[in-house]
């Protein structure tokens, strides 16, 4: 997903039922792929680690490597 150049990445603090937006954004990039995920679109996280994730496929894979 393309971002618009005005658009800004947000900063985001993880937690177990949602996140607290620190910085002001549209969106964060996922730790692995490092592609945008829109912050209405961010569904998986790791509050461990503190890191979004594009998909649940994407959390597992990520989570699963350090197992």
């Amino acid at each position: 997903m393309l971002m618009s150049s005005g658009e800004k990445a947000a900063t985001l603090i993880y937690g177990p039922n949602g996140f607290r937006v620190v910085k002001p954004g549209s969106y964060v990039l996922c730790a692995v792929t490092g592609e945008p995920i829109p912050l209405e679109e961010l569904r998986y996280w790791s509050v461990d680690r503190q890191e979004p994730y594009a998909s649940p496929e994407i959390a597992t894979q990520r989570l699963n490597r350090d197992s």
